[in-house]
């Protein structure tokens, strides 16, 4: 969690939010009318009022960043909380005045640039061209930009790792890993990015840069399933598997279709570790996330 919060202004200032029906983007939302910020959010679909949804009193136009409806002119400050290749053609393209823009990347674009995976190496290289275009833009207007790239998101139940993990182990019982899953993880709560979007604003020091923000604890990929099996109501067994039996038992999933998106490349990566030093991020604006303390509701899809 953040030290220090938000910084409160005498005025309010106006933000345009992309994503802002997404996990971030929803966390994000539910704390910027609580600054004094004017939101106007874009979702690909309409959205019906809704007092008691996060980022209540937000000003929603629907469109997509493809085919944008009609923007505000100039607005204070730009969130991107959805894909980032979208955002920077978007952005690239845009004739709106902002003097601040913060845009959510990706650890992929190191973690996944040499995968075997084809897949998995074009969107490294997507994010890799979507940052480049981003600060090359931003210069070109004047503009303030800070990239930040998170690690595995969890928290709302939303995210396509830990909730998936979740959901198969309420319907089984029990989940299975690889024997040596000891890769260093850093799962980061949702809430403490949207706090890192709005810490970052005002310090200059994160001006034309990108930020690794982790979680705030490193510990095993199988450490962290654990933990995620063990605060299910009721709770699951983890059971370890020999990597050959593990394979046949992956290779049966695939088949029957219950291990869509979990190739080779994601197996290997369990016994990688996939650490980000978060101190930048702590020295330029103050970013502190928690532990890993998971609970059955951060699993539970809304």
């Amino acid at each position: 969690m953040l030290c220090g919060h938000l910084t409160r202004t005498t005025t309010m200032r106006d933000a345009l939010v992309f994503g802002g029906s997404g996990q971030i983007g929803g966390a994000l939302l539910a704390r910027l009318a609580p600054a004094e910020w004017r939101v106007t959010a874009v979702s690909r679909q309409a959205r019906p009022e809704n007092p008691d949804e996060p980022g209540n009193g937000v000003r929603w136009l629907t469109g997509e960043l493809d085919a944008p409806p009609a923007l505000p002119a100039r607005v204070d400050a730009i969130f991107s909380c959805g894909p980032l290749d979208g955002f920077a053609r978007w952005y690239a393209a845009a004739g709106i005045d902002a003097a601040r823009v913060v845009a959510f990347g990706s650890t992929s674009v190191e973690t996944k640039e040499r995968s075997d995976d084809p897949f998995e190496r074009d969107l490294a290289a997507r994010l890799a061209t979507a940052e480049r275009v981003l600060f090359e833009r931003a210069k070109e207007r004047g503009a303030a930009l800070t990239i930040l790239r998170p690690t595995l998101v969890y928290g709302v139940g939303r995210d396509a790792n830990l909730t998936r993990i979740a959901a198969l182990a309420r319907r089984w019982g029990w989940f299975p890993l690889p024997g040596g899953a000891t890769g260093l993880r850093q799962p980061v709560h949702v809430a403490d990015l949207a706090e890192a979007a709005l810490a970052c604003l005002d310090r200059p020091a994160s001006h034309g840069r990108a930020y690794a923000v982790p979680g705030g604890e490193s510990l095993s990929y199988r450490e962290m399933v654990a933990r995620v099996l063990a605060c299910l109501q009721p709770p699951a067994r983890l059971l370890e598997l020999p990597r050959p039996l593990f394979a046949l038992a992956l290779h049966a999933a695939r088949i029957s279709g219950r291990a869509s998106g979990l190739g080779d490349a994601a197996i290997a990566r369990m016994q990688q570790d996939l650490v980000f030093d978060p101190g930048p991020a702590q020295r330029d604006f103050d970013y502190r996330p928690r532990p890993f303390e998971p609970v059955d509701a951060m699993f539970r899809r809304p």
